[in-house]
């Protein structure tokens, strides 16, 4: 089974280089264009099922690919509670000790009236064990957050969730074999039939 993770195309929020976790904007003029190249490559690929965060960006991008598809709250991206909208820079500037907090445990810091990368990993996680394993391919629409966290789970480990450079408007393949899980490609676009047909 192909699992296909696409990445919403971007915003305003993401062009300026801050934070927009659970901001609920939708799509950029450059992001609706990205979605646009990417529908070109996957508008003739047939999927069992499709999901998609219910935030807009991703309900813009499911849309756009023109795709009937399932919301599920799973997927939704970490919310960075007191640090939406905000760059690095901001943070370090206006939030200092809770700066240093995050940069010193990543994984388990609790974004305040927010999420923790944790919690991402668990839904994100939960959400990849419920789904039919006898399908033959799924899309899912969602964030990179979401996507890093499903990629680390090939590995079994969650150090892996910054290896992970994903691209916006972008398709991300893991497959089962069994139950063996592996990366078949990241960042795919014009490869993406290939891939799949392999």
């Amino acid at each position: 089974m192909d699992i296909v993770l696409i990445r919403h195309g971007r915003t305003d929020i993401n062009e300026k280089g801050c934070f927009g976790g659970s901001t609920d904007t939708g799509l950029s003029i450059n992001g609706i264009k990205e979605v646009e190249n990417l529908k070109r490559y996957i508008k003739d690929i047939e999927f069992d099922c499709v999901y998609s965060s219910p935030m807009k960006r991703a309900l813009q991008t499911v849309q756009i690919l023109g795709f009937d598809y399932i919301t599920d709250f799973r997927l939704r991206e970490i919310d960075f509670g007191i640090f939406e909208g905000l760059s690095f820079k901001d943070i370090e500037k206006m939030y200092p000790k809770e700066y240093e907090k995050w940069n010193k445990d990543y994984l388990n810091y609790r974004f305040i009236n927010g999420e923790s990368l944790m919690d991402v990993f668990e839904r994100s996680i939960d959400f990849l064990k419920s789904i039919n394993k006898n399908k033959k391919r799924i899309l899912i629409v969602t964030h990179g957050g979401v996507i890093r966290c499903i990629l680390s789970e090939v590995f079994k480990s969650r150090d892996y969730f910054y290896k992970f450079k994903i691209n916006y408007a972008t398709a991300n393949i893991i497959s089962y074999d069994y139950d063996f899980m592996f990366i078949k490609g990241i960042n795919c676009i014009s490869n993406l039939k290939e891939l799949l047909n392999n």
